[in-house]
């Protein structure tokens, strides 16, 4: 900031020096030390575009002192000259001020609804997450009070505790995980093993939901540089949000191809799909139309993507399925360690 400071401060001095040599150069014609006059407003505009009120006065008395000589000697040679060299001093002393505290005043303007933005996105996120984190706590005080007075199966409310308190950490995670970089582990893997194993992980869901889950990956090796774990996990986001927006009975599908540029992951369903307004914001923090969850499953599937410098698509309608393309160029195979 500081060395990008110094340039606008160089590129002002500059050209302010350069309109004065000008006016040095052509001293005895008249009409062009007029347009060159007008010139410099340029950096005193310059100075309180950069620097506001305070660098608008700085640029001012700059200005001036460059412009002092023409008051003297052979620059100065009629009552009206002078006057008309005044007028100028004047004027663009007017204009300094005005465009510094207009500049000074829009800046405040906007920090302060930057941290109004900032405040109201907070209180959204709090908002989100007391309200993710309620649900499972009031079945856990209720399971706990029925255990406390002997009350229904204790082995049956012990295992709800636990799966409530298991939903509220991974709410935990969810968050902590969003909101630090994300630090990849590369190595080279082999691709179709993790993808087998992100479907693996989301045996249990096509169970519950009754769908069908075909996973469609090359019989030889596919290798590429590649964080496991991280990977995995996005794909398991993404396939169980394939499996819930689909009915018992539907089928939900997982490629892996391999092409010149990438090598893609594909997961296709036939559900219920995303209208546009949801498609825009699904990878907006928070952002869910589902009753349960921190609407943070795709934003981090994206993170850790990206971390790859892979890319992922959506292509869905409303009624007719959804199928999300995850691109991973091969040139990621060249990145360093993290």
């Amino acid at each position: 900031m500081l060395n990008k400071k110094k340039y606008y401060i160089a590129v002002i001095v500059i050209t302010t020096a350069l309109i004065t040599f000008l006016h040095l150069a052509i001293f005895q014609e008249q009409f062009p030390h007029i347009v060159l006059g007008e010139l410099y407003y340029i950096p005193l505009l310059f100075g309180a575009m950069v620097f506001g009120l305070k660098g608008a006065i700085l640029t001012y008395l700059f200005v001036s002192l460059l412009y002092l000589p023409f008051f003297f000697g052979n620059w100065t040679v009629s009552f009206l000259g002078l006057v008309d060299k005044l007028l100028h001093i004047l004027f663009s002393g007017v204009f300094s001020i005005l465009a510094g505290y207009l500049v000074d005043r829009e800046r405040r303007h906007q920090k302060e609804l930057e941290k109004g933005q900032y405040l109201a996105g907070i209180g959204q996120v709090a908002t989100t997450i007391v309200h993710d984190l309620k649900n499972p706590l009031i079945v856990i005080l209720g399971f706990a009070k029925r255990i406390r007075d002997g009350k229904g199966n204790i082995d049956k409310a012990a295992q709800t505790i636990i799966e409530s308190a298991t939903n509220m950490q991974k709410i935990v995670h969810d968050v902590l995980d969003f909101s630090k970089p994300i630090k990849l582990e590369l190595k080279e893997e082999d691709l179709g093993s993790i993808v087998r194993k992100a479907c693996d992980f989301c045996k249990l869901k096509v169970a519950e939901k009754g769908v069908t889950l075909s996973v469609d990956i090359p019989d030889h090796t596919v290798k590429h540089l590649i964080d496991g774990f991280a990977m995995q996990r996005a794909l398991v986001n993404l396939i169980n949000n394939g499996i819930e927006a689909s009915a018992k009975g539907q089928l939900v599908t997982v490629f892996v191809k391999t092409g010149s540029q990438y090598q893609t992951i594909r997961i296709k369903d036939v559900g219920s799909g995303m209208d546009r307004e949801t498609i825009e914001n699904v990878f907006t923090p928070f952002y869910s139309k589902k009753s349960k969850g921190t609407g943070l499953g795709m934003p981090i599937a994206k993170k850790i993507i990206e971390g790859h410098q892979g890319k992922i698509h959506i292509n869905s309608h409303p009624g007719q399925g959804t199928e999300i393309t995850i691109e991973l160029p091969y040139n990621s195979i060249e990145l360093t360690k993290r």
